[in-house]
Formats: structure tokens, C-alpha cells, sequence
């Protein structure tokens, strides 16, 4: 076990432990911050703001609904399947003062990945934009689910703007395909059916669960992380008191342009943001740089956190760099590695540090951060947050000493109760109360964190995880396959790219064909880069792909 003084680099006022059962619940919580902000701006997106008191009444709006109109029960499983909009903490927050678990869902999500989701969380109801909804109809007949709500784009807008956003947005983008769901309800119609009827208040403890967050598993199939409110709760507390020397209640404006069903924004800009009062600037689509510029633009920002992918997007556009950076405090990067050159550039261009933090989905995600005293150490992703203890061990579990390289261990709050419905999965990455990370990292002698690699075949791309197996399976199930091993190479632009290997059964099959099938499949970040066909694939004597090899493979035929 490591015994390091972290606490001698800890930023100036932050307390090393904090009382992270201050609050039974993430609720408990949300509704202190509703009496301390009231009239403040909690969220804004496409230039419509809505007040922390509005969070409340229509939160509880939804909240009762749910409740009277679907007689839902405390535990039952709600997705929400939309991108950054206004709707998604209106829903969230409904859900969880309903006393129910919020599944997030990607909504980039083919009709075989939101299948297997919907069915695993064992989902009662569906909460999807209308720009997603004919994926859902092609396995309506397929899941469980009761209920379905459909929501528009423009739906929280309000008056003119809300629906020439909805006309703008079917009739001339043309981004909502024709689709089929009978008794599905439209939002208007929940909202103005929940305001009907009182919204009974649930009692909650920190054991109960908040979240079921889906991550990828090494064997292939995606995951729920069952994220308790005592995780939640914990980590929201872990990361206000690590910002405390830099960001104050009530001033702060965050930029949230990660997803907010992605764990990372979730936590730390949608839920520890709330914390403090700031007022969170949503961005549904970052991928429109210029749009996206713009926005930035209207606002003297203080906070934002991002991937490397998307401090890379941004400074790679001129006008970035004309924005007014005066209000910038603190700049954090998560979800994957940020890369050097990365840091140093934007420093260069902001003036403000960009600080490394490091987490999981099983870790709510926080774990360990860089101050953000300016005591950044770029390269490393810092120290544990209060209350957080990490471990390096070797294969046999044994614990390694300072400076030799192994798997990093986590033990904290905000560890994750385990995999939904899955014990055995759970048993393989919990010993006791620490959680086996399967990535290799080294502590130095002042106790910084250095990730060195994955012991985990993953595959990392612009912060998603990408799994060899479901890339594998969705290869295979194309009729001229007859075999195919999947790796991860360095890529400039997303940290990875997958990468696919495959032995054809009827060699007129193409890379273009098999890319094309990938794509129906498979989200777009999981389909592959590029396709290399062989007459054969290394495997162990048991038949078993040996994916190292295919990569010592793929190494040699590039060098050459």
C-alpha cells in the first residue's frame, strides 16, 4: 500500500476528507440548490435559459407523471435517449425525485446496441428524441418497455422559436426520419399531464439506486454500472471541494459540450456545477465547430471541460482563438488521455492550464485530478480526490511499490455498488472495496499518477470505449466473413482507431462492403478505420484470436 503524503500537494483549502453523507440524496441535494439559487440561470441551450426554480416545477411535473399517469413504482428504470437539450435534466431530475433509475442511453445508438440496453436495464419507460425515434420502432415489438415519450427539439424553446426549430429541424434538415410508434405520448402532453396532478415526494437513502450507466464489457457486451446516490452524491462533493480555490456559488458559467448521458458530463458539468449555482451552457451538437465557436462567443465563460478530441477541434478553428479567454478560471480534460501537445497549445492560446483528471463509469467517474492551483503536472492525471485511495498492484494482486509500473486499484464513495445484474462480471473487478481499473499506471515519488497503458484490450476512441469483442461480433455477422480479430492503433485525432483483420469466406468481399455493414451495426466511433484482409490469423492452441499478435502483425505491414 502507498502511504503518500497526497495531501502536501492538495490546492489550498481543500480538506483531504470531506463529509460526503452531508446529503441522503442526489434529490436531497438538487433541492438545496433550488433554495439557494432559485432565480438563477441553470441551464441555457440554443439561447433559451431556465431558472433553477424552473428545474423544480417541471421536474416535478415530469416526476408526477410518471407517477400518476403510468403508475410507475421507486426502483423502476427510465431511459433517456437525447442529446444535450434542455429536456434531458428536466427528465433526469424527474426521474430521480420519482425515486426511479435513470438509464442513459447514447442516441448515436443502431437499433442492436439500444435493444440490448433497453432489455438488460429491464427499462419501464423510454424517453427519446423524435430525431431517434424510427431506431426505437425497429425493435418496439422487441423490448419490454411500456411506455414512450417522444420529445422535439424545439419542445422547450417555447412560443414561435420552439416551433420553427421543430419545422427547421424535420421539414429542412431533414434530421427526424418518418417513423411508426404507436402509443407513444408527445412531451407537451406529459408536461401538461403531470402539472395535473401532485408530485409525491419519495424517501431515498445513499444505497438506493440513481444511475445505471452502460459501459462496455471485455466480454463484449455493454454493462450497467448500478450508480448509487450515495456514488453520485459523493463524487459531486469530491469534485466541488477540489474546485474550491478557484470557482465561487452563483458565478461561475459552465460550457457543457460533452454529452450529457455520457458519466464524465453527467457528474462533473451537469450534476457538481448544480452544486455551486452555475449557470450550464448546453451544447447539443459540438461536432458544428463554427456554431459551436459562435456560442462560446456569447458568453464570458469560466469552466469547461472537454476530450482531447474537442480542445483539438476547437483550436484547429481560427476563430478560437479570437474568443475572449478573460473570464477562463479552469479548463479540465477527462474520458481520454490529453495529449501534450494538446496542453502546451492551449495554454498558449487561453492563458489557463488544462488539467488531467481520470475516472471510470464504475468510479462516477472522478477519481484523481490535477490542481488546479496551477501545480499541474501535465502528462499525469494527478492525485486521488478526499476520500479516494489508489493502489498499484501486480498480476498476482499483490501491491508494487512507488515508481513500478501495474494496475491501478481505486477505493472511494463514489466506487460503483457493481455491475447490474451481473455478479460474476462484478467479482472480476472488485476485491473488497477496491475496484480493478485493468489500466497500468506508475506513481512517482510525490505520489502524481501516470497512465502508461491498458491491460484491458480496449480501444479508446475520442473518450468512448470501444470493444474488440462487439466490433468482432458485428464483423462476423456479415455472410462473407469467415473469421476477424479487431485492434486498436495510435490515431492523431482520436487517441485510437479500430482496426479490423479479417479472413474472408468468398473473396469478392470488399473493405467498402464490410464498412458499410459495420456502419448498421455499430455506432459510428466503434465502426472500423480500416479493414486489412489475411489468410490467416495467429491464435493460441485452444483457437483463441491472439489480438497482440495481430498488432505485432499489422506493426510490421505498415513499417513496410
Amino acid at each position: 500500500m502507498h502511504n503518500f503524503p497526497w495531501y502536501k500537494f492538495y490546492p489550498k483549502g481543500v480538506e483531504t476528507e470531506i463529509n460526503v453523507k452531508a446529503y441522503s440524496s442526489v434529490v436531497n441535494l438538487f433541492e438545496e440548490s433550488v433554495r439557494k439559487y432559485g432565480d438563477s440561470i441553470a441551464y441555457e441551450c440554443m439561447g433559451k435559459t431556465i431558472t433553477f426554480n424552473d428545474v423544480d416545477r417541471l421536474s416535478q411535473h415530469f416526476a408526477s407523471y410518471l407517477q400518476h399517469e403510468l403508475n410507475m413504482k421507486k426502483g423502476d428504470r427510465v431511459a433517456i435517449q437525447m442529446p444535450n437539450c434542455l429536456q434531458y435534466p428536466v427528465v433526469m431530475f424527474g426521474i430521480l425525485r420519482a425515486g426511479m433509475v435513470v438509464v442513459n442511453a447514447n442516441p448515436l445508438y443502431t437499433p442492436r446496441e439500444m435493444k440490448h440496453q433497453f432489455e438488460d436495464a429491464e427499462a419501464d419507460a423510454i424517453v427519446i428524441l423524435a430525431n431517434f425515434a424510427s431506431n426505437l420502432e425497429k425493435i418496439r415489438q422487441e423490448i419490454k418497455a411500456k411506455h414512450v415519450i417522444v420529445t422535439e427539439l424545439g419542445d422547450m424553446l417555447g412560443g414561435l422559436k420552439g416551433t420553427i426549430v421543430n419545422l427547421v429541424v424535420k421539414h429542412v434538415k431533414k434530421m427526424v426520419p418518418a417513423y411508426n410508434l404507436p402509443r407513444a405520448i408527445s412531451w407537451k402532453k406529459v408536461m401538461l399531464r403531470g402539472a395535473a396532478k401532485p408530485y409525491k415526494r419519495e424517501e431515498m437513502t445513499l444505497e438506493d439506486s440513481a444511475f445505471l450507466q452502460y459501459t462496455g464489457g471485455t466480454t463484449g457486451v455493454s454493462k450497467g454500472a448500478e450508480l448509487t446516490h450515495g456514488n453520485i452524491v459523493a463524487n459531486m462533493q469530491q469534485i466541488s471541494e477540489w474546485m474550491k480555490p478557484k470557482l465561487r456559488e452563483k458565478e461561475e458559467i459552465m460550457i457543457t459540450a460533452l454529452p450529457l448521458y455520457h458519466i464524465f458530463a453527467l457528474t462533473v458539468n451537469c450534476l457538481a456545477m448544480m452544486k455551486i449555482g452555475a449557470h450550464n451552457v448546453l451544447i447539443t451538437n459540438p461536432r458544428d465547430m463554427p456554431g459551436f465557436i459562435k456560442e462560446l462567443g456569447k458568453h464570458k465563460f469560466t469552466v469547461i471541460t472537454g476530450v482531447n478530441t474537442l480542445f483539438n477541434g476547437l483550436m484547429n478553428n481560427e476563430a478560437f482563438s479570437k474568443l475572449d479567454f478573460s473570464s477562463l478560471k479552469v479548463a479540465v480534460g477527462g474520458g481520454m488521455a490529453v495529449q501534450q501537445a494538446t496542453a502546451e497549445k492551449w495554454q498558449k492560446i487561453t492563458g489557463v492550464p488544462l488539467a488531467e483528471g481520470y475516472g471510470l463509469t464504475e468510479t462516477s467517474p472522478v477519481a484523481t485530478c490535477n490542481p488546479i492551483d496551477g501545480t499541474e503536472r501535465i502528462g499525469t492525471i494527478g492525485i486521488p480526490l478526499p476520500n479516494t485511495d489508489i493502489k498499484i498492484i501486480d498480476d498476482n494482486g499483490k501491491d508494487l511499490p512507488t515508481g513500478e509500473k501495474g494496475e491501478i486499484c481505486i477505493k472511494g464513495p463514489q466506487v460503483m455498488k457493481g455491475y447490474w445484474n451481473r455478479p460474476e462480471e462484478t467479482a472480476k473487478v472488485m476485491d473488497g472495496e477496491w475496484f480493478k481499473t485493468g489500466d497500468i499506471a506508475v506513481i512517482d515519488h510525490d505520489g502524481f499518477v501516470k497512465i502508461v497503458d491498458r491491460k484491458k484490450e480496449m480501444i479508446l476512441v475520442s473518450g468512448f470505449n470501444v470493444y474488440p469483442n462487439e466490433v468482432e461480433n458485428a464483423i462476423a455477422m456479415h455472410p462473407k466473413v469467415l473469421e476477424t480479430g479487431v485492434i486498436g492503433m495510435p490515431d492523431d485525432k482520436s487517441t485510437e482507431k479500430v482496426v479490423a483483420y479479417v479472413v474472408p469466406k468468398d473473396k469478392s468481399l470488399t473493405p467498402e462492403e464490410l464498412i458499410a455493414h459495420c456502419r448498421e451495426q455499430l455506432t459510428s466511433y466503434k465502426v472500423p478505420r480500416e479493414v486489412y484482409f489475411a489468410d490467416e490469423l495467429p491464435k493460441t492452441n485452444v483457437g483463441k484470436i491472439l489480438r497482440r499478435k495481430i498488432k505485432e502483425m499489422h506493426e510490421k505491414t505498415v513499417a513496410s
